[in-house]
C-alpha cells in the first residue's frame, strides 16, 4: 500500500471533525464530489470503513476514530517541521516563556555574551510545551514540577522558593512569612486554581485562572491569592504584597528544548545558559 498523503489526512480530518461532507468541503475550499471520492478511495486503500453514512448523517467508525487521532498528530508534526525548516536559515532563536516569569534570569540570558540573537515569545500558563512541540519556538523557560517537560531535553537554571501574592489591604499581607496551610484556607480569599498539565482544574472555591492579567486584577480586587515562584513577581501590581511561603515546595527553573533538536543556535544558547549558571 502507498504511504498516506498529507492531502488525504487533511481531507479526512475535515470530514471527521465536522461529520458533514458539505461543511468539510467548504472548510477545505473544494467541491463536495471530489472530497467524497477522495474519502472513498482512502477507505479502499486502507481496506477499512472509516465513516458510517446513513440518512441521519455521518459517524466515525472505530477505525475512523483511530485515523482521526493519528491524522492530527501527523499533520501537527508536518506543520512543525515546516516551521523549523523555515527558521533554520535565520540566525535568531525563538525563546518562549510565561509572561512575567523568571524576569531577572531571562534578562541575564539575553545579555549573555555568547548567546545568539533571541526573539522572545511570551505566553500564558502551560503553553510553552505546545509551542515547542509545534515548532513555534526553539527553547523555553519552564518550571518543574508545574510545566510539562515530557519529550524535552533540559538544563537546570535555578532553584527557588515560593511567595504568596496577596491584596495589600488583607491582614495576611502584614505577615513576614506564611505556611501553605494558612494560604490554602482563607475564607474570604480563596486561592487561585491553575490548570493541571492535562488542562483540567483542581476542585476548590477559588477562581480558575490562566492569564496573568486576569489573575493580577482579581488579586488587586481582593478576590483571590496565589502562590508562585519568587522570581515571577515581575508583574506584581502596587496593590499586591508578596509574602514568603516557607514550606512551599521548591521550584526548579529549567531551560527546555525538543530532544530531537540538532540546531546550532539551540546548542549555542544552552552553552551560554550553562556558563551563566556556573558563574552565578
Amino acid at each position: 500500500m502507498d504511504d498516506l498523503e498529507t492531502r488525504e489526512l487533511r481531507y479526512f480530518t475535515a470530514v471527521a471533525e465536522t461529520l458533514h461532507f458539505g461543511r468539510a468541503a467548504e472548510r477545505l475550499g473544494i467541491a463536495q464530489p471530489p472530497l467524497s471520492r477522495a474519502i472513498a478511495q482512502l477507505e479502499r486503500r486502507l481496506g477499512v470503513q472509516l465513516l458510517d453514512r446513513n440518512r441521519r448523517g455521518v459517524a466515525l467508525t472505530e477505525a475512523g476514530r483511530v485515523l482521526l487521532r493519528e491524522s492530527r498528530l501527523a499533520l501537527a508534526a508536518v506543520a512543525a517541521a515546516a516551521r523549523r525548516t523555515r527558521r533554520a536559515g535565520d540566525s535568531q532563536l525563538v525563546l518562549v516563556t510565561k509572561a512575567g516569569a523568571s524576569h531577572a534570569l531571562l534578562q541575564r540570558l539575553l545579555n549573555a555574551p555568547a548567546a545568539p540573537p533571541v526573539e522572545i515569545l511570551l505566553c500564558e500558563v502551560g503553553e510553552q510545551a505546545g509551542l515547542l512541540r509545534d515548532g513555534s519556538a526553539d527553547v523555553a523557560i519552564m518550571h518543574h514540577p508545574y510545566d510539562d517537560l515530557a519529550g524535552f531535553d533540559t538544563e537546570e537554571l535555578q532553584v527557588e522558593g515560593q511567595v504568596a501574592i496577596l491584596p495589600a489591604a488583607h491582614p495576611l499581607a502584614a505577615r513576614e512569612a506564611l505556611t501553605l496551610a494558612e494560604v490554602s484556607d482563607v475564607p474570604d480569599l480563596p486561592i487561585a486554581r491553575w490548570p493541571r498539565l492535562d488542562g483540567s482544574y483542581p476542585d476548590g472555591p477559588g477562581p480558575e485562572v490562566r492569564t496573568q492579567s486576569k489573575l493580577a486584577q482579581l488579586v488587586a480586587l481582593g478576590r483571590t491569592l496565589l502562590v508562585i515562584p519568587a522570581s515571577s513577581r515581575a508583574w506584581q501590581w502596587p496593590e499586591h504584597v508578596a509574602v514568603p511561603v516557607f514550606d512551599a515546595p521548591a521550584v526548579t527553573t529549567m531551560l527546555a528544548w525538543p530532544s530531537t533538536s540538532r540546531s546550532p543556535k539551540v546548542a549555542a544558547f544552552v552553552r551560554a545558559a550553562v556558563t551563566l549558571r556556573a558563574a552565578a
